[in-house]
């Protein structure tokens, strides 16, 4: 799959700073969007390709440490790189903790910054390559009957085929297709990769044991 042109939002009170970073960040190809304030950019819709946030710290209506602690807690995962003239070392241990990629002092080197962005874009690329292969596995779980997920799960708690069909009062000739059809369309080489299939999908032990819709209690 082709990936989506990488943007890069600017968030940045001043307009001078704003106009002097998307001319740079465009001069390099990037697809930029600035905002004046924290505001402005979450009335924006996100793009969906990778991106990322060069966000000064200072402004009139809310800081930039204080939005990214509104980002975390909203859910809203996007690198941040934090731009600032008045910056301190509490400061940029507060965002870097946060999990800022950089925090760099204006007046900046152009290719500190583009080396960040470069950064940033590529911590992204991760986060949505992760995503998009947690949605695959979930909708490959999903096609599976209740006993092929419940089979699933007791094979990644360990359980032989005999002690399965104990478990849930199947023959063993009956779990043996189950497991197969589950490997099937898991699309599993091995038990260890539909193992390892299943650590990814939350199969604890404690799912199995029937609280609250757990693959056990699914199937019965």
């Amino acid at each position: 799959m082709q990936e989506q042109q990488p943007t890069v939002y600017v968030i940045d009170d001043d307009p001078s700073v704003r106009d002097g970073l998307d001319s740079l960040l465009r001069s390099v190809g990037y697809d930029t969007r600035c905002f004046a304030s924290p505001r402005d950019f979450l009335s924006h819709p996100r793009s969906e390709g990778p991106a990322c946030i060069v966000l000064d710290v200072r402004m009139p209506d809310a800081s930039g440490l204080d939005f990214q602690d509104e980002l975390t807690r909203i859910g809203y995962s996007i690198p941040i790189i934090f731009l600032t003239g008045h910056g301190d070392v509490p400061m940029s241990v507060r965002a870097m903790k946060a999990g800022a990629v950089e925090f760099l002092l204006k007046p900046f080197r152009e290719q500190d910054l583009l080396d960040a962005i470069r950064q940033a874009l590529d911590v992204d690329r991760a986060r949505l390559k992760k995503e998009v292969a947690s949605a695959d596995l979930h909708e490959r779980f999903a096609s599976l009957t209740p006993r092929e997920r419940e089979v699933m799960a007791l094979v990644a708690r360990g359980l032989l085929n005999k002690q399965i069909a104990g478990e849930i009062g199947l023959s063993e000739i009956t779990v043996k297709v189950h497991r197969g059809q589950a490997m099937r369309k898991m699309r599993a080489d091995s038990v260890a990769d539909l193992i390892r299939m299943a650590d990814g999908l939350g199969l604890t032990e404690t799912a199995i044991g029937g609280k609250g819709g757990g693959p056990a209690s699914a199937s019965r």
